[in-house]
């Protein structure tokens, strides 16, 4: 039932820190732009009361996105709630109970990835799986061979078409636009290739370190955390052939294509570093060898990109907050002197939206010196613009998959990465407010350097 609407929206982990800071208020907002009028039944294990999780939302509005008297009162009047065991059937009965003439439900996991196989085998055994959707938030899995388990227990309780794993980076405004850029716009198309792109890269940076979250950063990493899965997609968005068709299998075709090109990365690929500090943060080994810092270089054995490097880097503590793709052009023939210089294309997704292209023009004077300088079309986010749970939540309800990951994309992102999970190189120490280790193996560093992206 790709295209039916969801009677009813489930979503676990009720009580948790990601329905306090995102889904709630992604409810709110679908309340108020009419994308929800259907039951909302939350799940968790708490000692709660129904009166209980509206005040939690009630106390997530007001510090997440601002409280809408009318679409509080609305969301309030849809809002059910279930509170029990996980591993106890009874918490599903309760749940079938809730649901009540519901036939089509869209059930959210927004709970550790430990629960996901046993939240959805009790779907599935209550009968609550069936005619439904399952949203799956990440990381799906630890390695390829943990998703391909998880995607095994999720097969064999959801059909794939009904599979809607998320990745939030995918539902952003800034990475649909470097798609929409990208495919609707003819110039760039005839220099979006291997003779005329010298390098790409990616960088995603972060001022703060763990916030606390140290047990949970001791099992993820920065590798596992955002570059396996929302920088890669982000690669995937800058690298992909045009789609063949507007159905929402032939976008997701194109990234698994990607994913296939890549070469697997090798110890000599990649650094890894944790900046000063981190063995301090709370649930932290005193000894810990995780990532809060990586580069990596990239080669996608595809027509149109062989023997173009991409280079990833991922790091907290840095310099600045920032997420920016730089596209950098082979130089031209140097007739000026320092005219070589080459142009880049940057695409900024986070904390702004902004697409720039830096050209050589002549500096004012008697000599033939140029100076570099760039043409910004730069976007501020609306107050009521769509956030991305907004977006991802409303179309995982209406059957539309195309900003969702699939199995055999999830599959294929954890081959890239796979070597190095399992043979680590061992990190280095980098001092927070710096570039970390970008620098520190010469050949994961672009030929025209790092373009370290600067906030004004």
């Amino acid at each position: 039932m790709p295209n039916l609407q969801s009677d009813a929206f489930v979503f676990f982990g009720a009580t948790g820190d990601l329905a306090y800071k995102k889904i709630f208020p992604a409810l709110q907002a679908m309340v108020k732009h009419g994308h929800l009028d259907v039951p909302v039944v939350g799940v968790a294990k708490a000692g709660w009361k129904l009166d209980d999780l509206k005040n939690r939302c009630r106390d997530s509005l007001s510090h997440h996105g601002g409280l809408d008297s009318a679409a509080f009162t609305k969301l309030c009047g849809l809002l059910r709630y279930v509170d029990g065991d996980y591993r106890e059937p009874a918490t599903f009965q309760a749940l079938r109970e809730q649901l009540g003439t519901a036939q089509r439900p869209a059930h959210y996991l927004a709970i550790p990835p430990v629960m996901f196989p046993v939240v959805v085998e009790q779907l599935g055994k209550s009968g609550c799986a069936q005619g439904a959707r399952v949203i799956v938030e990440k990381p799906f899995g630890r390695d390829l061979a943990s998703a391909q388990k998880l995607n095994a227990v999720l097969l064999s309780n959801f059909d794939e078409p009904n599979i809607y794993r998320i990745d939030h980076f995918l539902g952003k405004e800034a990475v649909q636009n470097l798609l929409y850029f990208r495919f609707a716009n003819s110039f760039l198309e005839p220099i979006w290739n291997r003779r005329y792109v010298r390098s790409v890269q990616i960088t995603m940076a972060e001022t703060f370190g763990v916030q606390g979250r140290g047990a949970f950063y001791e099992e993820a990493g920065a590798l596992r955390d955002v570059v396996q899965n929302h920088l890669l997609q982000v690669l995937a968005a800058i690298s992909m052939e045009p789609p063949v068709g507007t159905d929402s299998e032939a976008a997701r075709n194109e990234v698994v294509k990607v994913f296939k090109a890549i070469t697997p990365l090798g110890p000599e690929d990649i650094v890894r570093g944790q900046f000063r500090g981190y063995r301090d943060e709370k649930g932290v080994a005193p000894q810990s060898d995780v990532e809060t810092f990586v580069a990596l270089k990239l080669a996608i054995n595809s027509w149109r990109w062989k023997g173009v490097p991409f280079y990833i880097r991922a790091g907290k503590c840095m310099p600045v907050t920032c997420t920016e793709v730089c596209v950098e052009l082979e130089p031209p023939p140097a007739i000026y002197g320092n005219s070589s210089v080459s142009n880049r294309w940057r695409f900024r997704l986070n904390p702004d939206m902004s697409i720039a292209v830096s050209t050589m023009i002549k500096a004012p004077g008697e000599a033939d010196v140029g100076e570099q300088v760039e043409l910004v079309l730069s976007h501020r986010a609306k107050a009521d613009e769509m956030s991305a749970y907004e977006r991802l939540l409303g179309d995982a309800m209406k059957g539309d998959p195309e900003l969702f990951a699939r199995e055999d994309s999830v599959e294929a992102a954890w081959n890239v990465v796979g070597n190095v999970l399992e043979h680590q190189v061992p990190v280095q120490v980098y001092e927070p407010g710096s570039w970390g280790l970008s620098t520190a193996v010469p050949s994961i560093i672009p030929p025209g350097g790092w373009y370290d992206p600067m906030i004004p």
